[in-house]
């Protein structure tokens, strides 16, 4: 390759540009960066045009942003980049965890165990029954539990404003003092990822299907323990085995089971027939922090 020496001297001078970074972290991230990069380069020698072609492209994905939408965090799911950031920070004994997605942009509204996040009342009524736990299989009081998930139709609030309300489909809940919550909602729909950007001229452009299988996402915060981000999975959902964002784990695959009795619907406050998932989330402690709950036992 001509200039095979000139480019890992350029290499090496960014690289060195870096030394003297203070904070430890920033310079070992920015270095490596440095280092991948310049090795991507010289491996597939883009053109100038095809660099001013990404640039062009970069610069559209940014343009594509804005509060309700997260095109970089589309871009990053579609490359699995997203799930490659979770799967080496993964919990080793807890419940598997997920890619955020692009649709947590708005801050779900606070709700009671027993509440209903659908407020338009349509589609097929479910049950969603959540335990949280430690590893030890001890209950976990008091936790934050952050839900959102998309319609029946696959569409999430922010997509349908003149639709659905705000915080549809949206919920923030506290585990009670056995570590559960349940809440009402509509079974949600497999979906596309938006195409109208940068990101679904890439999926067109290398003919990759832009389909997502139905899940509800959820975020587990407790004082004491590493926050989970994660998903369930319909499942008997379309997609499963080929998620357009590579995020399917089979442990994360719930099935919401038909019931068809009177009785526990009205128990549940819904009408039957309603599909009803029930399931356990399990957290790490933080490293180096005692949690609460062992230090509320001395």
């Amino acid at each position: 390759m001509p200039g095979t020496e000139a480019t890992k001297a350029l290499t090496a001078a960014v690289v060195d540009s870096f030394h003297d970074t203070p904070d430890p972290r920033l310079r070992e991230l920015l270095q490596g960066l440095v280092r991948h990069l310049h090795g991507y380069v010289r491996e597939l020698r883009p053109t100038m045009k095809e660099w001013e072609y990404a640039v062009e492209y970069l610069t559209a994905v940014g343009q594509k942003c804005d509060p309700t939408r997260q095109e970089f965090i589309l871009l990053s799911d579609v490359l699995g980049v997203s799930m490659l950031v979770e799967t080496v920070n993964e919990q080793s004994g807890g419940t598997e965890s997920t890619v955020l997605g692009p649709f947590h942009v708005v801050e779900s509204p606070k709700r009671d165990s027993g509440d209903n996040i659908d407020l338009l009342g349509t589609g097929t009524p479910g049950v969603v029954s959540v335990r949280v736990m430690a590893v030890d299989g001890s209950p976990l009081a008091g936790a934050n539990v952050d839900v959102w998930q998309c319609n029946e139709d696959g569409f999430y609030d922010v997509q349908q404003p003149e639709i659905q309300p705000l915080g549809n489909g949206r919920g923030l809940f506290r585990t009670d003092h056995e570590g559960r919550l349940w809440f009402r909602t509509v079974v949600p729909s497999h979906y596309p990822i938006p195409t109208d950007g940068p990101v679904g001229l890439l999926l067109d452009s290398t003919e990759r299907h832009p389909y997502r299988p139905a899940h509800i996402h959820f975020i587990v915060e407790a004082d004491g323990y590493r926050p989970l981000t994660t998903h369930i999975f319909v499942a008997d959902s379309p997609y499963l085995d080929s998620d357009a964002v590579f995020a399917v784990k089979e442990s994360l695959v719930v099935d919401f089971a038909r019931v068809d009795d009177e009785e526990e619907a009205r128990r549940r406050q819904v009408t039957a027939p309603f599909r009803l998932a029930e399931f356990d989330i399990t957290v790490e402690p933080e490293k180096n922090v005692e949690p609460e709950k062992n230090k509320d036992a001395r």
